[in-house]
C-alpha cells in the first residue's frame, strides 16, 4: 500500500489540497467544522506528516538525536544504556517525539552526524553522553545552535545544560562499607579512563581509601566489556597482594569477574567480595546475587528528555541533579576470611 497523501484526503473531503494543508496545519482559511472533518479523514486513512517536507518548511521534526561512540555489540548487553533509552522514550512518547539513535566509531564521526541531522532538519535537539574533560563536542554543539542536553557532570558541560548525579558519594559509601566489613585491600575495575565520570569515581575512590588508611588499593581501567572485566580480575587475584574486594564500573564486568574468580577456585564472598555499579536484573539472577550501587536509570532518562524538550520549546532551563546511586548489599559481599594459622610442628607449643 502506498503512503496516504494530502491529495487522498482532499479527494475524500471534496476540497482542494490547499484547504487540506490549512486544516492540518491549523492555519486560518477553513471553517472549524471543515477542519475537524478533514482531520478525521486524515486519521481514518492513516495519514502522517512527512518529516522531510516539514523540515523544508521550517517545521519541527519532532525527533531528537543520540549518538553512541561504543561498539554496537556492547549495547546489546549493556543494561545502563538500554534503561536510559527506555526512560528517554517514555518521556518522548508523551509528546509524540521520536528518538534517532546511531552508533559511531569516533567523536569526530559523532559530530559529523549531528551536523548532518541538524542541517537536514532531521532533529530538533540532541543528547550528549560519555562526556570528557575539555570535550570538543560541547563547544561544537553550542556553535551549531543545536539544543542539547549533556548527560554528565556540569564541570565539563560548558554552557550546555547538564543532567547528572553525584559520583563521589556512592563511591565513598561503598569503600566505607567494605572497610567496615574488614577489607584492607580493595580494587576498582573502572571503565574508560578519559571519561569524566570515570575520573570522578577514580578520585573519590583514591581519596576514600587514603582517608581510611587503606594502603592496598588499586585501579585498573577497561572498555566495560565482560572480557576485559574478567581479564582485570584474573590479574588482580593473581597478584601477591591480591585484594579481598573489587568494585566494578558496571554489572557486566562484575558478573564476568565473579566467573573468573570461580574459575580460579575463589569463593565469593568468602575469598573475594564483589560490588557492581548499576543494579540491573543481571545483578540479581546470578548466585550469589551482586551487591550493587543502585539508581533509577529510566528516571534519569526521563529527566534528560524532559529537560531537552523544554530547551526545544525555548524555555529557560537549569541543569538537573538526579538522585545519587546508593549501595544495596547482597550476597556477594561479606567480611574477608581470617587467614588460617599454620599448624605447629611436633614439639612446638
Amino acid at each position: 500500500m502506498k503512503r496516504p497523501t494530502i491529495a487522498d484526503i482532499a479527494r475524500q473531503a471534496g476540497v482542494s489540497k490547499v484547504a487540506v494543508s490549512y486544516a492540518l496545519n491549523d492555519r486560518p482559511g477553513v471553517s472549524p467544522a471543515r477542519r475537524a472533518a478533514i482531520k478525521a479523514i486524515a486519521e481514518e486513512i492513516g495519514w502522517r506528516p512527512n518529516s522531510a517536507a516539514r523540515a523544508l518548511n521550517g517545521a519541527q521534526a519532532r525527533t531528537v538525536g543520540l549518538t553512541l561512540c561504543r561498539p554496537a555489540r556492547i549495547l546489546g548487553v549493556e543494561p545502563f544504556f538500554m534503561e536510559l533509552i527506555s526512560g528517554i522514550e517514555t518521556e518522548l512518547s508523551t509528546r509524540s517525539y521520536a528518538l534517532m539513535l546511531q552508533v559511531v566509531t569516533s567523536p569526530e564521526q559523532e559530530m559529523e552526524i549531528y551536523h548532518r541531522w541538524w542541517g537536514e532538519g532531521r532533529v530538533d535537539g540532541a543528547f550528549l553522553v560519555d562526556l570528557r574533560f575539555a570535550d570538543p563536542r560541547v563547544s561544537a554543539l553550542k556553535e551549531l545552535g543545536l539544543p542539547a542536553v549533556v548527560i554528565g557532570h556540569p564541570s565539563a558541560a560548558g554552557s550546555l545544560t547538564p543532567v547528572w548525579s553525584d559520583e563521589a558519594v556512592p563511591v565513598r559509601e561503598t569503600v566505607e562499607y567494605l572497610a567496615a566489613l574488614g577489607h584492607r585491600g580493595i580494587a576498582r575495575v573502572a571503565g574508560l579512563p578519559d571519561l569524566v565520570h570515570t575520573v570522578l569515581r577514580d578520585q573519590a575512590f583514591t581519596a576514600a581509601c587514603q582517608d581510611l588508611g587503606l594502603d592496598r588499593h588499586t585501579i585498573m581501567h577497561t572498555d566495560y566489556t565482560g572480557e576485559e572485566g574478567a581479564r582485570a580480575t584474573r590479574r588482580l587475584v593473581s597478584s601477591p597482594t591480591r585484594p579481598t574486594a573489587i568494585v566494578y564500573d558496571n554489572d557486566i564486568m562484575a558478573v564476568a569477574g565473579m566467573s573468573a574468580a570461580h574459575e580460579m577456585r575463589l569463593d565469593v564472598p568468602g575469598d573475594l567480595s564483589i560490588v557492581a555499579w548499576d543494579d540491573s536484573p543481571l545483578s540479581q539472577v546470578v548466585r550469589p546475587a551482586l551487591s550493587a550501587l543502585t539508581r533509577d536509570i529510566p528516571a534519569y532518562g526521563v529527566h534528560a528528555a524532559r529537560t531537552l524538550l523544554s530547551l526545544i520549546d525555548g524555555e529557560e532551563v537549569e541543569g538537573v541533579e538526579d538522585r545519587a546511586a546508593r549501595l544495596l548489599p547482597r550476597g556477594s559481599t561479606a567480611p574477608p576470611k581470617e587467614k588460617t594459622p599454620p599448624v605447629p610442628e611436633d614439639g612446638e607449643k
